[in-house]
């Protein structure tokens, strides 16, 4: 697996920074495609649904069950 990939996304009107490997970042942005979503709205959709989770942690876990469950 390759090194963390870093990128700034705004959610909520602040910028946050977000550090993912680049095979969890394809997740995420086949799932916002998918959906006909922005990258941001997506991970935003994430953020407000981790609970106490860290959002980095929060999207890996969004993105194994993308692929447990076998969505493109």
């Amino acid at each position: 697996m390759a090194g963390l990939k870093k990128r700034s996304v705004n959610l909520a009107g602040h910028a946050t920074s977000l550090a993912l490997e680049p095979e969890f970042w394809a997740v995420l942005e086949r799932a916002a495609t998918r959906d006909g979503a922005s990258l941001a709205a997506l991970i935003q959709r994430i953020d407000n649904a981790r609970g106490e989770r860290p959002l980095a942690s929060a999207c890996r876990v969004f993105a194994l069950s993308q692929a447990a469950s076998g969505s493109p």
